[in-house]
């Protein structure tokens, strides 16, 4: 309830109490002519009553009409506030929202992506199973694996360090060759891939009877592929004594290694080096190094020789240029004594030439004197 209201009541209640004293003073009252004075007393104090609640009604009105307007302007004002304030937050919360939306559309896309690459890899892992089942395509891996090595360390059919299906004297075809400086000369690279009985041999699928005779076989497949390169790479007079067998798979050369070191030792007495990916291309660098170190030297030796004839040339023209310069000196002295005697036969030149003016002089001044 507002304002107005509690004042109409209070008007109302003090109408009804003036309504009952009048009423107890009739009762009261036992003349008619004191009943007709009251009763014109309370209609004029009525009619009063209701002058001062109209204009109390209508300045009341103007007042709370002027507050409720104040009231409102307030109430609009934090309202658009409110309501700046909430566009905003919601602009920012969009915003923020929009952005984490297109970083989980970037994710999910590279997750799809990653997702394709998987599916292509494991399609390539298949692809590579196939290859290494295959005796014949395991060896063009190996062989490829091999000239890549040799392609990344020595260049692009660099003829000149290392040759691949390089046929021997004896018609045996090695995988490539390295022309390598003394003492090693033409050293063969063959590669070998004894994967089968290796991969029984590792196998926990497998019961301990077939990897026990699959390690057995693994050996002998090692040491026949030893005794292979050992008798056909090695030739006397052509090659170095010694070759290599490029393993292409880093773990059969670590089992090797770690687990076989009677193979590592017969191929020692073989004369042949086990090498995996990597030892292969440490092996070429090093070979690589003391390649070029000797053209190193040969340049130096070079350098030198020519430095010493240089030298010899040099200190001529150091003879030559000394006697030039000699025959330079006694010329400017020479010249200095000719510029010498110039200068004096000048000066008598012009003592001559001054002695003829005062003669003239003489004559012309006596041809006067006798006129």
């Amino acid at each position: 309830m507002d304002i107005v209201t509690y004042v109409i009541l209070g008007l109302v209640l003090l109408l009804i109490i003036l309504n009952i004293t009048l009423l107890s003073q009739l009762k009261n009252k036992r003349n008619t002519g004191g009943v007709l004075d009251l009763l014109e007393r309370l209609g004029k104090f009525e009619v009063s009553i209701n002058k001062e609640f109209s204009l109390f009604k209508e300045t009341v009105s103007k007042e709370m009409v002027g507050h409720f307007d104040k009231v409102n302007d307030k109430l609009e004002t934090k309202l658009n506030e409110i309501n700046n304030k909430v566009n905003t937050r919601i602009d920012e919360n969009f915003e923020k929202t929009n952005k984490t939306f297109t970083n989980v559309l970037e994710r999910l896309s590279k997750i799809d992506e990653a997702q394709k690459k998987i599916d292509s890899l494991s399609i390539d892992i298949v692809s590579l199973e196939n290859i290494l089942t295959d005796k014949k395509t395991r060896g063009i891996f190996g062989e490829v694996n091999l000239y890549n090595i040799l392609e990344n360390v020595f260049g692009d059919k660099n003829e000149s360090l290392y040759r691949t299906q390089y046929k021997l004297s004896n018609g045996f075809i090695a995988d490539s060759v390295i022309f390598a400086p003394e003492p090693l000369k033409t050293l063969a690279i063959d590669s070998k891939f004894p994967l089968e009985n290796y991969r029984i041999m590792v196998s926990k699928d497998k019961s301990d009877e077939s990897r026990n005779l699959a390690s057995k076989q693994f050996k002998l497949d090692v040491k026949k592929h030893i005794d292979d390169i050992s008798s056909k790479y090695i030739v006397e007079g052509e090659t170095s004594n010694q070759a290599m067998m490029f393993i292409p798979a880093e773990a059969i050369f670590a089992e090797i290694n770690a687990y076989h070191p009677d193979l590592v030792e017969y191929a020692y007495r073989k004369r042949v080096w086990l090498t995996s990916p990597t030892t292969l291309i440490s092996t070429l660098t090093m070979i690589l190094m003391i390649i070029q170190n000797i053209e190193r030297d040969k340049n130096a030796s070079i350098i030198r020789r020519e430095l010493n004839k240089l030298g010899i040339e040099f200190t001529r023209f150091k003879d030559r240029f000394d006697k030039l310069s000699k025959s330079i000196l006694t010329v400017n002295k020479d010249v200095e004594a000719f510029n010498i005697t110039t200068d004096k036969i000048k000066k008598k030149f012009d003592s001559i030439s001054n002695v003829q003016i005062e003669e003239d002089n003489i004559t012309l001044i006596e041809d006067k004197e006798d006129e």
